[in-house]
């Protein structure tokens, strides 16, 4: 029986190197470690073209399904990269490592390998923790980071205060569901106002979307860091942070950002929008995208 996602899937991507000039790049970054990036089908940036946007995807979804709404949107006058990081979409390593700032590293290696010598970087959730590493090895890449969903550091507070809100034991359980319940529970606690969806196509996603399910729990360990090494994490940032969230957001309560900002002593700002929850982009991409569209307009202006 074919499976939907896959062809939801394989759709998607389609459409994308048809309207959108892009196309999939496995990089190896070293032996054993090869990062897949979907660039541009008219090669890498430089001074005389299009400035470079990197999209980092959170933990659900690899960067295709979690950023095919924009891609489109900013094509074209963006060179638009769109990784996947380690143990999703097509990109892997034999490197013991799982912390964000391993991905970061592999990442800023792949992105200097294509010819991407700066670019602003629009992470969503774990995404957004890659990214803040990426601009602290990468500040001469990294211009600017707009992060959706997210913080610079995923804190042992916003660990707990998450589970609390969702009802779960463990962030594992929460976002490597066993089961077709365990996926709808996924969604519904990412997604402001989850439409209903059959079982059929739950289960053909629980199929394809939760693969290196003993690296990716790996990951989760490695992410959360102590609440007393926030303020030290805000020092290291040399560059403009905007936040975007949805103000329904469960996983990541809204307030969090603005905590962020008042460590960052006004190198930061936060847009919210309305009736979205934690997948803000996805359920609100109009408006996600007229407000990064403002904000990166305002940084290549200077401000």
């Amino acid at each position: 029986m074919v499976n939907t996602m896959l062809v939801c899937q394989t759709i998607i991507r389609w459409l994308l190197r048809l309207f959108a000039a892009t196309r999939p790049e496995p990089v190896e970054v070293e032996p054993g470690t090869v990062i897949n990036i979907w660039s541009p089908s008219s090669g890498p940036t430089n001074e005389n073209k299009k400035p470079a946007l990197v999209f980092l995807h959170g933990f659900g979804f690899d960067g295709i399904l979690t950023w095919a709404l924009q891609i489109p949107a900013f094509a074209k006058h963006y060179s638009v990269y769109v990784p996947d990081l380690l143990f999703f979409g097509g990109s892997v390593t034999d490197r013991p490592e799982r912390t964000p700032a391993f991905q970061a590293e592999c990442v800023g290696k792949a992105l200097r390998k294509l010819g991407v010598e700066r670019c602003t970087v629009v992470g969503f959730s774990y995404g957004g923790a890659v990214g803040f590493e990426m601009g602290r090895l990468f500040p001469g890449m990294v211009e600017s980071l707009v992060l959706t969903g997210s913080v610079m550091e995923f804190t042992e507070s916003i660990r707990r205060d998450g589970l609390g809100r969702i009802g779960y034991e463990t962030w594992a359980e929460f976002m490597l569901p066993e089961t077709v319940e365990g996926v709808r529970s996924l969604l519904g606690n990412i997604i402001y106002d989850l439409p209903w969806l059959p079982n059929r196509l739950l289960k053909d996603a629980l199929e394809v979307l939760f693969e290196h399910r003993k690296e990716r729990a790996q990951l989760l360990d490695a992410l959360f860091v102590g609440d007393n090494d926030v303020a030290k994490t805000a020092s290291y940032c040399s560059q403009e942070i905007n936040f975007i969230w949805g103000e329904e957001d469960r996983l990541i309560d809204i307030q969090e950002g603005y905590d962020r900002i008042k460590l960052l002593y006004g190198k930061a700002t936060l847009k919210s929008i309305k009736k979205a929850g934690h997948l803000v982009q996805v359920e609100r991409p109009y408006i996600y995208n007229r407000i990064l569209k403002d904000l990166l307009l305002s940084l290549h202006r200077g401000g």
